[in-house]
């Protein structure tokens, strides 16, 4: 066992641990990871779950003696994912609140940041956000296809240091363990490899693991940005005892770099700037003293043509101070710099947050 530390965490559990007979919610699974994510807020940590379960769960409304088609899951899907989150509710005595997404939403950069905020909101008013894929609109060609990949995708998203994919076997072994009874766990991954993909049933291969290749997959987008990445089996509750323990029963997928600098040089580096605000020297101040967000208040110019989620230069005298990535619209900060933001509904009709440019969204200059 590995120890670790982590601070917001994605957790990812699949359909065999939500209705496990295939037809409907059980808690017989659950309530062991219910009690490590009520342990894990008292301790000032915060989680997101990312649910399987919705088509499983509504299964038995929709009885077909055939493979369903695509628009009978997607009913399936609309009556269960009330029970599935219904059955999460009554575990916790704080709100859950149900997040919808679709490939699109995740690669559209607009949506992205919208999802971004909602996310970080949520979290704010002590909410667990539970994400899932929106099974009643998504067809085959815009699926994200498996809520392994869902989970990478959204603690990317979310700004996590930790994602957490519930298995059902205890982790990545040299073999399939339910077939090959000289299969061998791997507690520690430093680096995923071509011959790690193998292992996980790699083209090519006759000794995949069952159902692993996407959470290698997961585990892959993860550690290339800095987020660690277990590996554990959702059918122990003493898994959750352990990880509650700062011990990992299972496989840890160690992040490639820092979570931090990853996001500084995905920010200071990948993302081309489409514009420039400059910003009176109280604002110029505050960001780098204070580690403040970037107020409409403090800003004196905008230029460039930008649209909410796009990459700009925050300038102070005509210098570069910092980079991030901005609420509003170019158009929209014409209207709403050098006000309050208590004005910015009044000014606009509407309003995106308080702040043009978060801390967390943002990368200062040496």
């Amino acid at each position: 066992m590995n120890a670790f530390s982590w601070q917001r965490a994605v957790i990812k559990i699949g359909s065999a641990l939500i209705a496990p007979d295939g037809a409907q919610c059980s808690d017989r699974f659950l309530l062991p990871i219910a009690r490590f994510i009520i342990a894990s807020r008292a301790a000032g940590k915060e989680v997101i779950l990312v649910s399987s379960g919705s088509v499983a769960a509504g299964r038995a409304n929709i009885p077909v003696n055939h493979v369903p088609s695509i628009a009978e899951k997607q009913a399936m899907a609309a009556i269960g994912q009330i029970g599935m989150m219904a059955n999460w509710q009554r575990l916790f005595d704080f709100p859950c609140a149900q997040v919808l997404v679709t490939y699109d939403d995740l690669h559209d950069r607009t949506r992205y940041v919208n999802i971004k905020n909602t996310l970080r909101e949520l979290l704010k008013h002590q909410a667990l956000p539970i994400v899932n894929e929106n099974d009643t609109v998504a067809v085959n060609e815009l699926k994200v296809g498996d809520n392994d990949n869902l989970a990478a995708y959204t603690a990317l998203v979310a700004g996590a240091d930790t994602l957490i994919i519930c298995s059902d076997i205890d982790g990545l072994y040299t073999a399939d363990p339910r077939k090959n009874a000289n299969a061998t766990l791997i507690h520690e991954v430093d680096h995923i490899t071509p011959d790690i993909y193998a292992i996980a049933g790699g083209a090519g291969t006759s000794v995949g693991t069952g159902g692993m290749r996407t959470k290698i997959e997961a585990a892959d987008k993860c550690t290339r940005s800095g987020i660690q990445t277990l590996i554990v089996n959702g059918r122990n509750g003493t898994v959750f005892d352990a990880l509650q323990a700062g011990q990992i029963p299972g496989t840890l997928f160690r992040a490639q770099q820092s979570h931090k600098k990853a996001r500084r040089l995905w920010l200071e580096h990948t993302l081309k700037t489409r514009g420039k605000i400059e910003v009176d020297a109280g604002a110029s101040a505050a960001l780098k003293n204070q580690g403040a967000s970037l107020l409409p208040s403090g800003i004196l110019t905008v230029s460039g043509h930008f649209d909410a989620g796009d990459a700009v230069e925050i300038c102070s005298q005509g210098k570069p101070v910092a980079k991030g990535l901005a609420l509003y619209s170019a158009q929209e900060l014409h209207v709403i710099k050098g006000v309050k933001s208590t004005q910015i509904r009044s000014k606009l009709g509407y309003d995106s947050g308080e702040v043009v440019v978060h801390r967390d969204d943002l990368v200062m200059f040496d």
